[in-house]
């Protein structure tokens, strides 16, 4: 077995969470039964666990402490017996880096970088940035707020890989994609889109490196159909959807009356990406075998019983129904995590931020009411259920900052 040392606390998780160490952890169930054996040769909050899952070890006093870390792992020994960086640590470098830009932004303006080599009409940056609400209300929650400034140059780079023309996309494509990327971040954007986009980093301290990342996530499609452990998954996840939560804290703000780090709003963002990716992941799982793919844990399938053919056969059982279960849990615990950064973002960007996580955990619910039927059927959240929501996110965006109900406690 894997085994991987990893750091905790997550500021959102909950007390079950924690209490829960011995069955369903952050990501999983534990399985290190030599744990009791080595726990006191490890320094407090640390444990080991298996590199299937990224584990807890987290001292009850400090859940819901604003400053406590996110949970990451540190370093895995593979069956080989070589040690690796886990896929956690990698992206919690870019969290780290990406928290470090914003502070660096509350002391000193970012440097002018304005589109001056797109010749605009008048009124062109207005005209890109309706275009780009437009983008949002088709593809998105509806958010004329913050979203809409780099929805554009996003959704475009989603249908690269999932639009009409995907059969056609190749790896050189996405090669100029970059390029056209590293264009537009030094101040050369290619078309009004673009311009949205380089504008908008002229005046928020957005770094480019979770944009490449998006790009390698959409290459992993074109080269990768099966993940062999959710390690793999959880760098798939981030490379497709948590990306776009630290591409979208700079603009969204904190609230000034926070007292909870920047690193915590990060790592929040990052997992309601990963929620969210995880979520779609569990709807389309029916649709994705179709095509060949199967974005779910191989070595979690096998430990449930299951193969591939259970997947392209697509038939309900107690084994895939149990399965689904605990895929279902973990995305909630990403879910809940999200939940205490999103108190933390600026008043006027929280209310589309919660409609979009409450939307999308019902999916969840809707997979549960199909009895897990999500070869044939697709959880569906109607319009009914979408309108109710809606006020419901809009009286949490008005709650105080979980950092401040803590301290106020």
């Amino acid at each position: 077995m894997a085994i991987i040392l990893v750091r905790a606390a997550s500021p959102g998780l909950s007390d079950a969470a924690v209490r829960d160490i011995g069955g369903i952890s952050h990501h999983g169930s534990l399985q290190c039964s030599s744990l009791p054996l080595l726990k006191k040769k490890l320094a407090r909050r640390w444990m080991l666990c298996s590199l299937r899952y990224g584990c807890l070890g987290l001292d009850p006093w400090e859940v819901g402490r604003a400053s406590s870390p996110a949970v990451y792992s540190i370093l895995a020994v593979n069956p080989a017996g070589e040690a690796v960086v886990s896929s956690e640590q990698k992206v919690y470098d870019v969290v780290l880096k990406q928290s470090a830009l914003l502070k660096r932004q509350l002391r000193k303006p970012v440097l002018d970088v304005r589109p001056q080599d797109l010749e605009m009409p008048r009124n062109g940056l207005k005209e890109a940035y309706d275009r780009c609400g437009e983008i949002c209300e088709e593809n998105y929650v509806d958010d004329r707020g913050a979203a809409p400034r780099h929805m554009g140059h996003l959704w475009r780079t989603d249908e690269l890989v999932d639009g009409p023309n995907a059969n056609y996309i190749t790896p050189t494509a996405l090669d100029r994609w970059e390029k056209r990327l590293e264009d537009l971040f030094a101040g050369r954007p290619y078309d009004m889109l673009d311009a949205a986009l380089s504008d908008t980093i002229s005046k928020f301290p957005i770094d480019i490196q979770p944009f490449r990342d998006m790009i390698e996530g959409m290459r992993s499609d074109l080269r990768k159909t099966r993940y062999k452990n959710f390690d793999e998954l959880y760098m798939y996840c981030y490379y497709v959807a948590g990306t776009v939560g630290l591409m979208s804290v700079p603009v969204m703000g904190i609230a000034p009356e926070s007292k909870a780090t920047t690193e915590s709003v990060y790592s929040a963002a990052l997992a309601l990406g990963i929620a969210n990716q995880l979520t779609n992941i569990l709807r389309d799982v029916g649709e994705d075998a179709t095509r060949g793919r199967i974005y779910l844990p191989q070595d979690e399938l096998a430990q449930a019983g299951l193969s591939d053919e259970d997947i392209f056969k697509g038939v309900v059982t107690n084994r895939w129904r149990n399965f689904m279960k605990r895929q279902i849990k973990r995305a909630r615990m990403f879910f809940e995590e999200a939940e205490r950064g999103v108190t933390e973002l600026s008043q006027a960007s929280r209310w589309p931020v919660w409609a979009s996580l409450l939307l999308y955990r019902q999916i969840l619910d809707e997979i549960e009411a199909n009895d897990y039927n999500n070869f044939t059927k697709r959880a569906y959240v109607g319009k009914g259920k979408k309108l109710l929501a809606l006020p419901v996110a809009y009286g949490k965006s008005l709650l105080l900052p979980c950092s401040l109900r803590n301290t106020q406690t």
